[in-house]
């Protein structure tokens, strides 16, 4: 006998949504829900402008001298790890993880700005790509050996590029592009040995004439000036790492520079150095003033001798 199967009944018309009528985001007019007196005024973010925000938010205080913005919360389970105080000595997988932090900062913050119509950039891409921005640096970070000086670079790059050319900001459309632009760009510029385009083209996933070109749009953009002042990359790193709530500087102790320097003045080994070369300076006194003895001797002999 075989079994009669249950027979499950076909959805009626009205529980199929009709796709055709779907109004698509492209059709609402940009005035139907916000009139222009308040639609609200959104502005793009770059790496400076979070610095500034932040050194602002810790200004704030009320009459009783505490901070009316809450402070970022360490989590406990998860001790901050120590930095070295010089940015040369950075590990480069911990660089990456701060700056691509950073960057996915902006990026949530710049993909909720309306784009704008014919406003695009060579650095745009048609969707979105498959890879996140912290993978995405690391690939760079290891196959074009990018050094921390050059990963600090990239984002000075990126703060020198959304000041001179409004139009780009930093969003899942344009940050792929831009990072493979601006390693190319600092391997090229400021390292003594770099790659070829090939290969930075083939690292970083697109053609090598679009490299090019990308190269070339960029340099245009910034004016050629692509050598960052070292006190800058001292002023970002430090800026990276203030933000960052899994890293702090290894000063980041409680002890302050003045109490250090004592601590090395009364070192005993410092005290044992310094009674040494008071020895050896009186000691160098002594061989000269018994040479200046025996010069004067043997000209008065001479001198008796003539």
């Amino acid at each position: 006998m075989q079994k009669s199967q249950p027979q499950i009944p076909a959805p009626s018309s009205s529980q199929i949504p009709d796709l055709s009528q779907e109004a698509s985001v492209a059709a609402i007019p940009p005035s139907a829900d916000f009139p222009p007196a308040a639609r609200p005024m959104l502005k793009s973010e770059s790496p400076s402008l979070k610095k500034r925000q932040g050194r602002d938010e810790a200004s704030l205080v009320d009459g009783t001298g505490q901070n009316l913005v809450a402070k970022r919360v360490r989590p406990e389970q998860a001790p901050a790890k120590d930095l070295p105080l010089l940015y040369e000595n950075c590990d480069v997988e911990d660089m990456v993880i701060i700056i691509s932090d950073m960057i996915q900062e902006l990026i949530e913050r710049n993909d909720k700005l309306p784009l704008q119509q014919g406003v695009l950039t060579r650095f745009h891409s048609r969707t979105p790509p498959g890879i996140s921005v912290r993978d995405y640096l690391q690939r760079l970070a290891k196959h074009a050996t990018l050094t921390p000086p050059l990963l600090l670079s990239m984002v000075y790059y990126m703060d020198r590029l959304c000041s001179l050319y409004p139009a780009f900001t930093v969003t899942t459309l344009t940050v792929h592009r831009f990072l493979i632009t601006a390693a190319t760009v600092a391997a090229k510029g400021l390292s003594d040995s770099f790659w070829n385009n090939t290969t930075y083209a083939k690292v970083g996933g697109i053609k090598i004439a679009e490299l090019g070109m990308l190269e070339l749009d960029f340099l245009y953009r910034v004016d050629w000036k692509i050598v960052p002042n070292p006190e800058v990359l001292v002023d970002y790193y430090r800026g990276l790492i203030e933000r960052s709530t899994e890293y702090k500087l290894e000063s980041d102790d409680g002890t302050s520079e003045d109490e250090d320097e004592e601590d090395v003045v009364e070192s005993p080994e410092i005290k044992t150095e310094a009674a040494t070369n008071e020895k050896w300076n009186k000691w160098m006194d002594d061989v000269s003033a018994q040479n200046t003895v025996k010069e004067g001797e043997s000209v008065d002999k001479v001198k008796e001798e003539v």
